[in-house]
């Protein structure tokens, strides 16, 4: 519908050009500012590296197989096996080896002794942080490569009949919401009298049992969805057990409680609200209404960011309540427009004032979701290249074109909304139609009187015709304004535009975006793994001046990585002996960016040997290291070198 209200006092000449020259400058926008100082993000896991790698060939077999991922995993029993060449296990069926240190994400699994020569396939299945099950396989090779019996799994994780249903479930729940928010909405805002439209019950009862239902199969299927496959373990009490104990699972029981409070909110519209005749009592419960429901509906739409993209990544205490934010504005525009749809083409009674009430929410919606959406492409794409070359980027691509001839639409909504009146649904009618319908009505009356005390059923039969006169009365009437079926004609347009929208959006939740897909692809781990690097190593002589005051300190910082890193520090006299001072000092300084002093205080293990753990290198960069080393109380002085960390 349309996102702005119509302003008379534009020719129009001025006005399509001024609403072209508005949707071009607000593209360019997005596009701009998508890109433009694109930082880090995260959202689905990628495998970073393995040891051996993909295709390696050692000499001797390893004790073990790791994997590195871009950010944390969750992973079981079997999420990593090796097979040999005749496809038996070659690992020890253990559960995998938590390897991680720090922002390094590593999982492994110890091999057995003695391994004959040849081509080994490492399995894995994982699931990412945003809920998304991964998996992958790859082969190394002992000695030389061999022929293998096993052949690399071709379906990934999250495929097959259950994957393809539970997809279903999930573009069945994003639409449920829209209509359950959207309908609900469309009725406390723009239209009161909706609440006791029937069509317009129908349409939010609806949505509530569709994102219930779905909630529900969601439910069931996540064991077999991100494990087997198979539907069978959809009843597994066990894997429904562990799916409760899942970030995911928690969300989607939380969505359940959260749809109860939502059935009591339709309850109460429908009922009470609706059957309210006091104006001043009615306005009191629409602004409770509006609080609950709006509580309600701000709980569900966190059940997704608290489980999606969202959740992981840089600034999640800002991306999650922008994606809330984000959800609730898509529900409120094109939920509305879905209410505003089965009002024109269902009911008689909406008029001209619910119609701009509705203009004005679209036009907040609209805004609300320019901002949320730049700031979340921004997070997920990264680059010109992530936006063109991968799905991701393809597919937000085609939502931005989507909402700009949405929003084409919405304009010529917007001229047929400035033209609607009310003498459609009004009580004035042609002389010949008011005498025929008066006639009609008192003919239906007066047979009514007549045999009520004689046939009640009789009596109710002609109410009903009654009833059905005077709405095939209004629906004539109604079709035959022009305005009113032009606003209908171009509305049906754009729910039809909105429902593609929609299918394109739930899709973008599902893909790799685009930065993690570009970096995986060219093999480079993504900004939540830790940065390249490896132990740094420095020795550095010193002079306090005083007595016995000459030596040298020896620093290693392993794994030289960013994230937490254990230090150790030897002091060596001038003789080369292990030598204790009275106190020792650190501190670390990234002058590129401004960070630090990061103070480090060692603690003493042994005559010369001193260490800290644990100690956090937040970027990577070149540290400078000042080494504090005083030898009496009056003898003291501070040494620095610079390191690569990172």
């Amino acid at each position: 519908m349309s996102a702005t209200a119509p302003n008379p006092g534009t020719s129009p000449i001025r006005r399509p050009l001024a609403a072209a020259a508005l949707l071009a400058a607000l593209i360019s926008l997005v596009f701009g500012l998508l890109l433009a100082g694109a930082g880090p993000a995260s959202a689905h896991a990628a495998l970073t590296g393995s040891d051996p790698g993909d295709g390696a060939v050692v000499d001797t077999a390893p004790e073990e197989v790791t994997l590195s991922f871009s950010e944390a995993v969750s992973v079981g029993d079997d999420s990593i096996r090796v097979l040999d060449p005749s496809g038996k296990r070659a690992d020890t069926q253990a559960e995998p080896k938590d390897l991680s240190e720090g922002s390094t994400v590593r999982y492994g699994v110890a091999l057995h002794s003695g391994l004959p020569d040849g081509t080994y396939t490492v399995a894995w299945q994982a699931i990412s942080a945003d809920s998304h099950p991964i998996s992958g396989a790859f082969t190394f090779s002992v000695g030389a490569p061999s022929e293998t019996t096993v052949a690399l799994p071709s379906q990934e994780a999250g495929g097959g009949p259950v994957g393809v249903v539970y997809d279903i479930a999930r573009y069945t729940a994003y639409g449920g919401f829209v209509l359950l928010v959207g309908g609900s909405a469309f009725v406390l805002v723009c239209w009161r009298g909706g609440a006791t439209a029937l069509p317009m019950q129908r349409l939010v009862v609806r949505g509530w049992l569709a994102l219930t239902a779905a909630t529900l199969v969601m439910l069931l299927l996540r064991n077999p969805y991100t494990g087997s496959g198979k539907f069978a373990d959809a009843f597994d009490l066990a894997g429904l057990q562990s799916v409760l104990d899942t970030k995911p699972g928690a969300a989607l029981v939380s969505r359940l409680l959260l749809l109860g409070a939502a059935a009591l909110f339709i309850a109460v519209l429908f009922g009470t609200y609706a059957g309210r005749e006091d104006e001043r009592e009615k306005k009191d419960l629409t602004f409770g209404l509006a609080v609950g429901g709006g509580v309600v509906a701000t709980g569900i739409a966190a059940t997704w960011a608290m489980s999606e993209h969202a959740s992981t990544g840089i600034q999640t205490s800002i991306a999650m309540p922008v994606d809330v934010l984000h959800l609730l504005a898509v529900a409120a525009w094109l939920g509305g427009l879905a209410s505003l749809l089965v009002a024109l083409y269902r009911t008689p009674d909406i008029g001209s004032a619910a119609v701009r009430r509705f203009s004005a929410v679209a036009f907040g919606s609209v805004v609300v979701l320019a901002a949320t959406g730049i700031y979340q492409s921004w997070r997920q794409v990264g680059s010109w290249s992530a936006l063109t070359g991968t799905r991701y980027g393809q597919l937000l691509i085609l939502k931005v074109a989507l909402i700009a001839v949405l929003l084409a639409v919405a304009w010529f909504s917007r001229r047929w909304t400035g033209r609607l009146t009310d003498s459609a649904v009004a009580s004035e009618e042609a002389p010949g139609e008011e005498a025929e319908s008066g006639s009609a009505s008192a003919s239906a009356s007066a047979s009514e009187d007549a045999s009520a005390d004689v046939d009640p059923e009789r009596a109710a039969q002609l109410a009903r015709q009654r009833a059905a006169l005077t709405a095939t009365k209004k629906k004539r009437i109604r079709d035959a304004d022009p305005e009113r079926s032009g606003l209908r004609r171009s509305v049906l347009a754009e729910a039809a535009v909105a429902v593609v929208l929609l299918a394109v959006t739930t899709m973008l939740t599902s893909t790799e975006p685009g930065r993690t897909e570009e970096e995986a692809a060219n093999g480079t781990p993504s900004a939540s793994a830790p940065a390249a690097g490896g132990p740094v190593n420095l020795k550095m002589p010193f002079d306090t001046g005083g007595q016995n005051g000459k030596g040298t300190v020896r620093i290693d910082i392993e794994p030289g990585r960013t994230g937490s890193n254990d230090l150790h520090v030897w002091i060596d006299g001038s003789d080369g002996k292990p030598m204790d001072v009275p106190e020792l000092k650190l501190a670390l300084t990234l002058e590129s960016k401004d960070v630090g002093p990061l103070p480090v205080v060692p603690d003493r293990l042994a005559e010369g040997h001193w260490s800290a753990s644990a100690v956090q290198i937040p970027m990577a960069g070149d540290w400078k290291i000042d080494v504090t080393v005083r030898t009496s109380d009056i003898d003291q002085v501070t040494i620095d070198k610079n390191a690569k960390i990172g």
